[in-house]
């Protein structure tokens, strides 16, 4: 069955333009860029994964948590398929502003990077690259990106071929 996770567009005053993205340190997706995010746990709603998940792995607290988008990714090579909720947030200014690194075993390190001069979409780990193919645009609030998804927008049968 696939797995449901929540991954999360930060976003900070102090960093126009910017969202938050780590490195992969794990085998499956090793070196690709990705959101703060994780396993959406029993009876937890998806804001509380968001603000949950980015405290865990980047000491960083959010406001105006709220859904961006869906992601379906599947990967037969790797055995790999997740649906991934896409949340949301600030940097909550009363406290820490800027990332730590709290997952190092996960994680290479965090790094605010304009959303337009993002790495290519080889260079992503799967939901993150699903989004960007879809057009979202962290800094609007419409989600006109969702008009005629059908779930399926990543779909990796082999190494070679999409």
């Amino acid at each position: 069955r696939p797995g449901v996770g929540v991954g999360v567009v930060v976003s900070s005053r102090a960093h126009p333009g910017c969202v938050l993205l780590g490195r992969r340190r794990g085998a499956l997706g090793r070196g690709a860029f990705q959101l703060p995010g994780g396993h959406l746990e029993f009876g937890e709603s998806l804001s509380e994964c968001a603000e949950r998940e980015t405290l865990e792995e980047t000491a960083l607290h959010l406001t105006n948590v709220r859904f961006a988008s869906t992601v379906n990714a599947v990967s037969v090579k790797d055995n790999y398929h997740y649906v991934t909720v896409i949340m949301k947030g600030e940097v909550d200014f009363n406290y820490e502003s800027e990332p730590r690194n709290l997952e190092p075993d996960k994680n290479e390190s965090w790094k605010w990077l304009k959303w337009e001069e993002f790495p290519s979409a080889q260079h992503l780990f799967w939901p993150l690259r699903s989004l960007k193919e879809q057009g979202y645009n962290p800094f609007k609030e419409d989600l006109s990106h969702l008009v005629g998804y059908t779930g399926s927008h990543l779909y990796i049968r082999n190494e070679n071929s999409l």
